[in-house]
């Protein structure tokens, strides 16, 4: 080897500066392979050692069995799976009654079949079924030992959310509230009709029927309504209850709805129901019965224009049939029968007719229909047309015939005796107890040159005397006249004279005729006759002087 003279590199920096980049990246890259498949031959000549999974955290799974030891019906001892169960039954007593209250339900006959357990020493019973529960009791001489088991959770251990498992439990405890202290009855039952659970309410009632105070009610709950046989599930039922040593009844609307466990029913107080259905019923039997007597026809018809309510007299006055009726015709076709049997004034334009019963209908709705119907036959109906709550209306119809007659009697004899005033020649006028104008003939309007029958309002005495003083000499007369019909004079019949206005001498007489009611006359002087008689007013020396 030379040695390095000054100003020269050695010989081995030369050669590295043979290698360029990309050899050396290649020279890495196959080292790293080959280091990669060396410890690939050594891992796999290596042994092979089993691998153990990692463990959870340790559970201990071993469920603690539900046991109670009694002594009597006193619990002297309990596993804490056991206490638990009692604090979930909500139920007032003792611990045996409580216990007896959970698995009188599931196992078939517990409360008969326990009292075995003198003889037989120890007993197993069982619900049977899907989810059989096992009940194990132990005569231990003075105490009782019984162990429940749930065969269809046995042997396995669940491991719950604790906020979970904490929700459920209060949601539980919020709806065993609500149905125990619920105002209506609710309970279950088997297959067989016996009570499996009830709540407070029924309990209650349970207790009544049965004579004996709710606290010491115990299993089995006695039955309080009768088992109903083949009611379909949600039809509701009215039945009622009697309490021992009292007359009063207690009605409730029951209802049964049939799920896997049973069927589940509901029972509603309806005592305020009943007894408003009661105090109704006799209100309608009181107003049928008036209405049976009445002689006014009566029809009510809905809010949807069907006859809902008539009365006897309604066949009587319209002569239609009683099934007619009965089968609850609407306004229309109630209608056109009546126009069938005439009934109702007919015009000749049936399109008139037909607007007319439309008009008829609107203005009973609104309370203001009222006509007389005059029938060929000759009679004469009242019809009003009234609403009625929701959305009704009544209809009355009244025979007036004999009250029509008897005013067109009175009419014609009120024309009559008209007509024969008119015809006297004297002037008569008659005013009643208040001072009323009530008659006049023609011969006083005439005189008076007035028509009291074309005035409007009532005409008085006070207005008659005006007039007559207006086209008379002055004189008191017409005062005293006023004082007689008023009632502060005496009232005995006198005479006078005045002039009137055209030089005419006037004889006046006023005199009390029957009911308070007083008549004036006025007589004049014709030139072929002279008056009946003559008489000078000296009302004022208490004498009538006839001349």
């Amino acid at each position: 080897m030379k040695p390095v003279g000054k100003g020269q590199r050695p010989h081995w920096e030369n050669g590295f500066e043979m290698f360029t980049p990309l050899t050396f990246a290649a020279v890495v890259v196959v080292s790293s392979i080959a280091t990669a498949l060396a410890a690939l031959i050594i891992v796999a000549h290596l042994p092979i050692r089993r691998r153990r999974k990692p463990a959870l955290a340790h559970f201990d799974t071993g469920i603690e069995p539900t046991i109670f030891l009694f002594e009597g019906r006193e619990l002297i001892d309990a596993t804490r799976p056991a206490r638990h169960l009692l604090e979930s039954i909500d139920l007032q007593g003792e611990d045996w009654d409580r216990l007896t209250f959970f698995l009188g339900p599931r196992i078939p006959h517990f409360s008969d079949r326990i009292k075995d357990i003198a003889t037989t020493g120890v007993l197993e019973l069982s619900s049977g079924g899907d989810g059989e529960l096992k009940v194990v009791a132990e005569n231990l001489g003075a105490h009782l030992r019984l162990t429940v088991e749930d065969k269809g959770r046995e042997g396995q251990g669940i491991l719950v959310d604790g906020l979970s498992l904490r929700a459920q439990e209060e949601e539980l405890r919020s709806l065993r509230d609500t149905v125990m202290h619920a105002p209506v009855l609710v309970w279950r039952t088997t297959s067989d009709g016996a009570v499996s659970w009830a709540n407070t309410a029924y309990l209650e009632i349970a207790a009544s029927t049965s004579g004996i105070n709710p606290d010491e009610l115990t299993w089995p709950i006695p039955a309080v309504f009768q088992t109903i046989d083949g009611q379909p599930s949600g039809e509701g039922r009215r039945q009622k209850i009697t309490l021992p040593g009292r007359q009063e009844e207690h009605w409730f609307d029951r209802q049964s709805f049939v799920t896997q466990n049973g069927t589940l029913h509901f029972a509603v107080p309806a005592d305020a129901t009943v007894k408003a259905e009661q105090s109704l019923s006799g209100f309608v039997q009181t107003l049928t019965k008036t209405f049976a007597h009445l002689p006014i026809a009566l029809a009510v018809f809905d809010r949807k224009r069907q006859l809902a309510l008539f009365n006897p007299a309604l066949i009587d006055l319209t002569t239609l049939d009683a099934a007619f009726l009965s089968a609850r015709p609407t306004l229309t076709v109630f209608l056109d029968r009546l126009r069938e049997v005439r009934i109702i004034p007919e015009p000749k334009d049936y399109r008139v007719w037909r607007q007319q019963m439309t008009e008829l209908e609107k203005a009973a709705a609104s309370g203001l229909y009222e006509d007389n119907w005059t029938l060929p036959t000759g009679q004469t109906y009242k019809v009003t047309g009234r609403p009625h709550p929701d959305g009704a209306i009544a209809f009355l119809i009244e025979d007036i015939t004999g009250e029509i007659t008897l005013t067109r009697h009175f009419r014609s004899e009120i024309e009559l005796g008209q007509a024969v005033v008119d015809k006297l020649d004297e002037a008569i006028a008659v005013f009643s107890p208040g001072g009323d104008l009530i008659l006049s003939n023609s011969a006083y309007a005439k005189l008076w040159e007035t028509d009291p029958g074309a005035a409007f309002g009532t005409v008085t005495i006070r207005d008659s005397a005006r007039l007559w003083q207006s086209m008379t000499a002055s004189s008191d007369l017409w005062d005293d006249a006023c004082d007689f019909v008023d009632g502060t004079s005496e009232r005995v019949e006198w005479a006078a004279e005045i002039s009137h206005k055209d030089g005419r001498l006037i004889y006046c007489r006023v005199t009390p005729i029957p009911g308070g009611r007083t008549l004036i006359g006025f007589d004049t002087p014709q030139p072929d006759r002279s008056p009946s008689r003559r008489i000078r007013h000296s009302r004022r020396e208490g004498q009538n002087i006839v001349a």
